[in-house]
């Protein structure tokens, strides 16, 4: 189940964040897994910028798995991947062994946080 909250947001500016995009664009081998809920109020916040930069950074649809949780934030994965909080997201390579995290209560937007972590890590 895909979330619409991972719309792109239309207004999102690629060039303002030139640096998280070729980031996420120069590591083509991760693979995205996104828990959230469309009924959630940080997931409308968060999620269409970061849908953008993914958009923006062209990462094939086939590297990002929306999980879509209920109000409980039961869903698949959630246990497995220790999800408390959404949104969460996942990084992990092919194999998949996990690079990096990002979780609701970052200070930053998820696709500058989680490219400042994939460039210390890689």
């Amino acid at each position: 189940m895909s979330l619409e909250t991972m719309q792109p947001n239309p207004a999102w500016d690629a060039a303002s964040y030139e640096d998280a995009v070729d980031t996420l664009e120069a590591h083509d081998d991760l693979v995205y897994t996104v828990w959230g809920g469309d009924w959630c109020k940080d997931c409308r916040r968060l999620l269409p910028d970061f849908g953008a930069a993914l958009d923006a950074a062209d990462v094939p649809e086939d590297r990002i798995d929306e999980i879509a949780v209920d109000e409980d934030k039961q869903g698949p994965g959630v246990d497995e991947y220790g999800i408390e909080f959404i949104p969460t997201i996942v990084v992990e390579t092919e194999d998949g062994d996990e690079v990096t995290r990002f979780v609701e209560e970052e200070d930053v937007p998820p696709a500058i946080w989680l490219a400042e972590r994939i460039d210390d890590e890689r």
